[in-house]
């Protein structure tokens, strides 16, 4: 039987693409420049505090970011920076010098290093390190994936979300494809939905599994808590299908642990660490599924994709490519006494 796979990405979806997912909005240009407000105060505003003239004045721009002008020096009042509480007589000229928020100044290329295992005119594929976010989101405006790939070829701005079609958690290793034109973006998106990409991943769990299985479970929004993924009968949850196969055992801090391979047939948000802990075997390191006094044993969920095959867009043939563990996760198996796995 062949064995299956779970993921923690997520398709992505834009208008000009077939619709997966998730939709984001498409990779914008970046932020145009904002010329400076000139404000020439009238008497009426005698006594007013600063911050309120200036909400009164430029009601376009929210007090608390109006607020944060001030305290990061772009506002001045002739010509001596200003604050927020100062009361103004009425006769000063303000200036204010906007600046993009960050969301704005999220889709821009920035240098990174860039472990690309293949290129050619129509994808990339890239081994992302933990601790690297896929694509800008509140918290995470710079620094992502989707920035250094700007960065290394910016015709990628003409691509939605810069050729990102899926995606791995921030504190997952591994495997990625990135389209380089519209036209792979959408083939490899067909692809995903058709579930014909192969992807497989390795995650070292508490406990012991069976030696395979299936996990046929719809996954939704938490009831609860909005950061987190659970299994669902909710109607609004989405059907997600995970295959297992137990590879080795081991002990980790006295406790029992399993090396497993997994393979995706669907790709919901955190659906291999969801589905996991669904059936009792959370993820080692995982700080949002897994118990928080076992979280520390390792410093992110234990979870790498090894193994990725498609169909290459122009080519049509078939293609695959696998990464060897990271460094961090090597050492996490020899501590668990597995140390002759290898990835074949």
């Amino acid at each position: 039987m062949q064995l299956a796979a779970i993921s923690t990405e997520t398709p992505i979806l834009n208008q000009s693409i077939p619709e997966t997912d998730i939709d984001d909005g498409d990779v914008d240009s970046a932020a145009p420049e904002l010329s400076p407000i000139v404000l020439k105060l009238t008497p009426e505003f005698c006594g007013v505090r600063l911050d309120k003239v200036m909400s009164q004045l430029v009601p376009e721009y929210s007090r608390s970011r109006l607020q944060q002008w001030i305290d990061a020096g772009y506002v001045t009042i002739d010509g001596q920076p200003a604050r927020a509480k100062t009361p103004v007589l009425g006769d000063e000229t303000i200036v204010i010098q906007p600046q993009a928020a960050p969301e704005e100044q999220a889709f821009k290329p920035e240098p990174m290093d860039l472990a690309i295992v293949h290129e050619d005119a129509a994808i990339l594929v890239l081994d992302k390190p933990a601790g690297l976010v896929v694509h800008p989101a509140a918290g995470n405006w710079s620094g992502t994936l989707l920035n250094g790939l700007l960065h290394h070829l910016p015709s990628l701005a003409g691509v939605p979300r810069a050729g990102i079609v899926h995606r791995l958690d921030k504190d997952t290793s591994g495997l990625m494809v990135v389209a380089k034109t519209l036209q792979s973006q959408t083939d490899l998106v067909r692809q995903l939905q058709a579930r014909t990409v192969k992807r497989e991943y390795l995650a070292l769990v508490w406990g012991t599994p069976r030696a395979n299985g299936i996990v046929d479970a719809a996954i939704g929004r938490h009831p609860r808590d909005r950061i987190k993924m659970a299994v669902s009968e909710h109607e609004s949850a989405k059907p997600a299908v995970t295959h297992y196969q137990r590879v080795a055992a081991g002990t980790l801090d006295g406790r029992a642990v399993s090396l497993v391979r997994c393979q995706l047939e669907t790709g919901r948000t955190h659906q291999i660490r969801v589905h996991m802990q669904a059936i009792g075997f959370t993820l080692v390191g995982d700080p949002l599924y897994g118990k928080p006094h076992l979280a520390s044993v390792f410093g992110r969920q234990a979870l790498h994709a090894y193994r990725l095959g498609l169909i290459h867009p122009s080519s049509g043939k078939s293609m695959e490519w696998t990464a060897g563990l990271p460094a961090d996760l090597t050492e996490l198996l020899q501590r668990a006494g597995i140390d002759d796995f290898v990835i074949e």
